[in-house]
């Protein structure tokens, strides 16, 4: 009788455990930016969390310099998008003290200045020749740039700036700067965009970098995960889980193009059905 006695207090002591944890699960707010690495992501991410660890996700879509200001204050839990060590420096300079690095997500990401294959190298390989008049006068003095918050942006000035060049950055958004570079490849005109790898133009076009001899734009660049103080002891299994969370660039860049070619979610759900062994690692730990 004692031993049944001590069965029933243990099963229930194990139940109210169980229901302590998952109430202890709050909603997780992750914040991005519509740069298309960023979003398949993030939605990755936030499937992964919803559908294997059970937790409530809420994804706020705002500008990067607000994301930092949100994860420092505790508005937002996780970004999976900080750019290191040079892209988002100015940003990590002001919140350093007040967020913590998870992990590495992807490496070898690059920003630069892009163009189609089809304009003649030979006239145009390098930032230095957008100088000649004869250049100039082809791509109209204009740069197609991104949204006004990208680390790209403030490196494109700076760049402009440097090479003194008398061109004006036209700034947008991503999804402008694909239709213009899309409506220019229609018509064989020349463009230069602003751009960065991974990125699925790259699987739609034949585009190259330009050079970037005084190196204003950068060298690789590691994409991390990006957390609010505390994240990590309130949320241990997601932090965990995010902290495990690596993607080689090459898996990513085919993603983010089967998104384009359908949806988001269809490219999420693909890659979660191709990739079981690697998604069990990082959601469990277990090799």
């Amino acid at each position: 009788m004692m031993k049944n006695s001590l069965k029933v207090l243990l099963a229930l002591a194990l139940t109210a455990g169980l229901s302590t944890a998952a109430l202890a699960k709050d909603t997780i707010k992750i914040g991005w930016t519509a740069w298309s690495d960023a979003e398949f992501v993030t939605k990755l991410a936030a499937k992964i969390l919803e559908d294997r660890l059970d937790y409530d996700v809420e994804l706020i879509q705002t500008d990067i310099a607000p994301q930092y200001q949100g994860i420092a204050n505790g508005d937002i839990d996780v970004m999976l998008m900080s750019w290191q060590p040079g892209t988002h420096a100015d940003y990590m300079e002001k919140v350093c003290n007040d967020v913590v690095p998870l992990g590495i997500l992807y490496t070898e990401a690059k920003l630069g200045w892009v163009v189609p294959n089809y304009i003649p190298e030979d006239e145009l390989s390098s930032i230095e020749d957008l100088k000649q008049d004869e250049v100039k006068e082809k791509l109209d003095g204009t740069i197609t740039g991104i949204d006004p918050g990208a680390g790209l942006t403030r490196l494109s000035k700076q760049a402009i700036e440097n090479y003194d060049l008398d061109y004006d950055l036209q700034i947008s958004s991503g999804a402008a700067m694909t239709a213009a570079l899309k409506r220019a490849i229609d018509r064989n005109e020349w463009i230069v965009v602003t751009g960065w790898s991974p990125h699925w133009m790259f699987g739609a076009y034949d585009l190259r970098y330009l050079d970037d001899p005084k190196g204003v734009l950068g060298s690789y660049e590691r994409v991390m995960a990006m957390a609010r103080k505390g994240f990590y002891q309130d949320q241990i299994e997601a932090a965990s889980f995010l902290s495990r969370m690596q993607i080689p660039l090459d898996d990513l860049q085919s993603s983010m193009y089967d998104a384009q070619e359908s949806s988001y979610e269809e490219a999420v759900d693909k890659y979660i059905d191709n990739n079981v062994d690697r998604i069990n690692y990082w959601v469990t730990g277990d090799l």
